[in-house]
């Protein structure tokens, strides 16, 4: 299977492509590398593929020195030609869209960069996909869109139509979004509702990576709602393992699915769990709750169960262990 992957210098997109690569599917990946978080793990990342950020020119496709049926372009999601040209020229029988400006804090102090990467971003894929005839979509939502919704765990059948960030805001459309376009074109969508994902190579923006940096630094962590939060933490290769299934067998028509791990860990449980792994106890500083935050995550995940044999079942302290092998690896290599 030929597939696009946009987003393949993030966290979960490169996950997802070594996986496709290392099975023998041939991938395309595009990432505009912008620097909302350290640019030099994006690089790392594609240099794991075999692409070197001395050769990474913009909208110029690059193959990779490791996988011969992979290559990369540096592009932007609202860049409408350049992505008609691609699908153009490549013929996809797949698209998996994982670029986004993500973070939900940050959607508050920018605006603007998330309509124009979310909304317009997306909109160029669906209008791609209708064009040049790729019938075969699944895309990254998040677990943001439930906002204010009480209920947990957080069904699919749930009402969405209170986020609280404009992050969660940009999500939401795209689901509405796909299925207009799955009513009036007959594209198959998939939207996935990531919850919180962790592993190697996470982004650096995100709790565990903030955490053990500043553990390992003798910095105090911010733990937020004074350490009275829960998150679905998802260890990262249970995710790629969901997307891979909703890849191989794309809905017949629309479909919507929380992706998590089906089992909230309490935050300061988390904590612990990286202290015990680090050998250090971390300092903590408690603060009150940040806007556009929730106090708590939890993936029904029945539908991925039901329809593809889905079973996230890495233990917490496994993956902790993987995450902090890999972190300390590679910022001792990468100092």
């Amino acid at each position: 299977m030929k597939i696009l992957i946009t987003g393949t210098a993030g966290f979960i997109g490169f996950h997802l492509a070594k996986k496709l690569l290392e099975r023998g599917d041939e991938v395309v990946g595009i990432d505009n590398i912008n620097d909302y978080y350290d640019v030099n793990i994006k690089y790392a990342r594609l240099k794991e593929l075999g692409i070197s950020n001395k050769t990474v020119i913009e909208t110029l496709p690059i193959a990779s020195s490791k996988y011969k049926n992979h290559k990369f372009i540096k592009m932007n999601l609202e860049d409408t030609q350049a992505i008609n040209n691609l699908f153009e020229i490549e013929k996809f029988d797949a698209v998996c869209n994982l670029a986004a400006q993500a973070g939900v804090r940050y959607s508050i102090e920018n605006p603007h960069a998330y309509i124009q990467s979310n909304v317009v971003g997306f909109l160029n894929i669906l209008e791609a996909c209708r064009n040049f005839g790729v019938k075969n979509l699944a895309y990254a939502s998040s677990s943001s869109v439930y906002g204010l919704n009480k209920s947990q765990p957080f069904k699919t059948t749930d009402m969405t139509d209170t986020p609280i960030s404009l992050y969660a805001a940009t999500k939401k459309s795209n689901e509405l979004m796909a299925h207009t376009y799955s009513h009036l074109y007959g594209i198959q969508t998939t939207g996935l509702r990531f919850f919180t994902v962790y592993g190697p190579w996470g982004r650096p923006d995100m709790a565990p990576m903030l955490f053990a940096d500043a553990i390992l630094h003798d910095r105090a962590i911010k733990v937020f709602n004074h350490g009275e939060m829960s998150r679905d933490f998802t260890y990262i290769d249970d995710i790629v393992d969901g997307v891979i299934k909703v890849i191989d067998t794309p809905a017949k028509k629309f479909d919507i699915y929380n992706i998590g791990n089906n089992s909230p860990v309490e935050l300061m449980k988390f904590i612990a769990t990286l202290e015990e792994e680090l050998g250090i106890e971390a300092k903590k500083e408690f603060l009150p709750m940040q806007d556009g935050d929730v106090e708590s995550t939890y993936a029904d995940v029945s539908g991925l169960i039901e329809n593809f044999g889905y079973k996230p079942d890495t233990r917490l302290d496994v993956g902790v262990e993987k995450f902090v092998k890999w972190y300390k690896s590679f910022y001792g290599n990468h100092k």
